[in-house]
């Protein structure tokens, strides 16, 4: 009787020792797995601040590049507000500011196809914008017709921070097209004499 419980006795140590060792090992390895865990969770979350920093650098990038194209718009609405009230010298003073404007831009941030049709654009409209610095109110709106093309053209590229509506004009010239801050129809072809002829074509945005 004493032999079978020494016998019962020894094998219920080595039990409880089996047991113990178990759980500890269990418990190492869930230590180490959590470990890994986060491991992989740091390299994910320096992977994501990675992303945000490219995301924020070609986000500044672009409202750099934006900044210079909204220098032109607005150079381009001085004109237009100039040819609108019929003056010929402010228009021609928006023309020389415009032809500054169109000069300054650099298009580099732009892919090799866009900077080829930018580098178009903008050699047309510094060519039309020096013709209106120097030209009468009549030549200054047939090359204003061929200008608002351009800058058109421009912003199909570059954006804008602002919504434009593209205005159309039946009247003048078979029909001519500009651009404006308003849905209000202020026409830059005819001025006082035809002020609200035209209609809105589409906003831009």
């Amino acid at each position: 009787m004493k032999q079978l419980k020494s016998t019962l006795g020894i094998v219920a140590i080595a039990f409880i020792t089996l047991t113990a060792v178990s759980c500890k090992d269990n418990k190492n390895e869930h230590n180490n797995a959590d470990g890994h865990h986060d491991g992989d969770k740091t390299e994910h979350n320096e992977m994501m601040d990675n992303d945000e920093m490219r995301s924020s650098d070609k986000m500044m990038a672009n409202n750099n590049q934006d900044a210079k194209a909204e220098v032109i718009i607005k150079d381009y609405f001085e004109l237009k507000n100039a040819l609108v009230s019929d003056d010929t010298k402010k228009a021609a003073e928006a023309g020389k500011t415009l032809v500054a404007s169109l000069k300054a831009f650099d298009n580099s941030k732009y892919t090799a196809e866009q900077q080829s049709e930018l580098n178009d654009i903008l050699e047309d409209a510094i060519e039309h914008a020096e013709h209106i610095a120097e030209s009468a109110m009549d030549h200054q709106r047939e090359h204003f017709k061929i200008l608002s093309k351009d800058i058109t053209d421009m912003v199909a590229i570059t954006g804008t921070e602002n919504t434009l509506y593209q205005q159309f004009c039946p009247m003048y010239d078979g029909g001519s097209a500009w651009l404006s801050m308003s849905e209000d129809i202020k026409n830059p072809y005819y001025g006082s004499k035809m002020l609200t002829c035209g209609k809105v074509q589409k906003e831009i945005n």
